[in-house]
């Protein structure tokens, strides 16, 4: 996520001639939709850059676009038992090994085992890949995904690419509720404050739904304790909407005579 102020005025986050930017890089588990890895880098920071740097569990199934594109990486990845589910490059340059059969009826156009061919990036990444044509039955869009998983069906594999967009809705939501698209002030401590002090809240909201296990999504928690952030309530009483007891009004009353 970008995040561009103007360079005058945030002269540390230097991106362009005359605006600045920050970049918020997050690794988000999609079985709980919490971020498990987030750092924040200046906007000139390369998305594959970062992610580099994340150790993810052997076994894991990492969803990411055409911004972490780095052949070297995919067979890391490979070689450490780490899947991923990709958008190949345009200009890629490849031969098939072997084609499997699709069904058509689910918007599936091929299904092949790949190599890569350009000098260079057969260097880089020797190892064979998976490449699957999806159409998508909305908007008529055609993709084509890159994967080093062989075993799972062609389209749970169009399905985990899709669900990478749930890294954007996160994205969506912090920003339209935890208040991060201006800052309260302009020192690099202030700003990387800003943002974890946001990411905190989204985890404690994350903590507080889990823990009451009621139907209120995080919005609506949110909105719940903004309206009553200086009343003295229990916490689980105030999420169930129990009504205040009597009693304790009346204290309350004789205690502002």
């Amino acid at each position: 996520m970008y995040v561009e102020p103007l360079l005058s005025v945030f002269p540390w986050a230097q991106f362009h001639t005359t605006k600045g930017a920050i970049k918020l890089h997050v690794g988000l588990n999609h079985s709980g939709h919490l971020p498990e890895f987030v750092t924040v880098t200046e906007g000139k920071i390369g998305d594959v850059t970062v992610g580099r740097t994340i150790n993810f569990p052997k076994g894991s199934i990492v969803a990411i676009d055409r911004g972490y594109n780095d052949y070297v990486w995919y067979n890391q990845l490979t070689e450490k038992g780490i899947f991923f589910v990709t958008r190949l490059k345009t200009n890629a340059k490849t031969r098939v090994i072997k084609r499997h059969a699709v069904l058509k009826s689910k918007g599936l156009t091929r299904d092949q085992t790949i190599k890569f061919t350009g000098a260079r990036t057969a260097k880089k990444c020797p190892a064979q890949l998976r490449r699957i044509g999806y159409r998508d039955p909305i908007t008529g869009k055609h993709y084509i995904f890159l994967t080093n998983h062989f075993k799972l069906a062609t389209k749970t594999i169009a399905d985990i690419y899709k669900a990478r967009w749930d890294v954007e809705l996160f994205f969506k939501w912090i920003k339209q509720n935890l208040k991060i698209k201006s800052f309260i002030g302009t020192s690099k401590n202030a700003v990387m404050t800003q943002i974890w002090v946001a990411l905190c809240m989204y985890l404690l909201l994350a903590f507080i739904k889990f823990q009451s296990k009621l139907k209120k999504n995080m919005q609506q928690i949110l909105r719940l304790l903004q309206l009553n952030l200086f009343e003295k309530r229990d916490l689980m009483a105030l999420l169930r909407g129990d009504p205040i007891h009597d009693k304790q009004f009346d204290i309350n009353q004789m205690a502002l005579l």
